[in-house]
C-alpha cells in the first residue's frame, strides 16, 4: 500500500496596501506557486498595521510578511518566502 504525503500547509500572512506595486508582485507570485496566503490591508486594520510598525522600526514598510512560526520578513522575494517556508 502507498502512502500519500497530504502535509498541509499554513497559510502565511502578508501584510499589504492598496497602492502598492511590491504587494501585488508577491500576490501574484505567491499564487503562481500555489503558496497559501492571508491578505491584510494594514490602512483598514490598525491592530495590523501597528504589528507592521513594530516589526520595521516604525515604519509601514509592505510587504511584510508573517510566517506560521512567527518569523517574519519585509518586502521578501517569492525565493526568500520558499526558502523560510523549508525552514532555512
Amino acid at each position: 500500500m502507498q502512502t500519500v504525503n497530504k502535509a498541509v500547509r499554513e497559510p502565511i500572512t502578508m501584510y499589504s496596501t492598496a497602492w502598492c506595486g511590491y504587494c501585488r508582485r508577491l500576490k501574484i507570485q505567491l499564487k503562481a506557486a500555489r503558496i497559501p496566503f492571508v491578505e491584510v490591508d494594514i490602512e483598514e486594520d490598525s491592530a495590523s498595521a501597528d504589528f507592521v510598525r513594530g516589526i520595521n522600526g516604525g515604519n509601514h514598510t509592505v510587504p511584510t510578511v508573517k510566517f506560521p512560526d512567527g518569523r517574519t520578513a519585509t518586502n521578501p522575494t517569492l525565493a526568500v518566502v520558499e526558502r523560510m517556508l523549508a525552514g532555512r
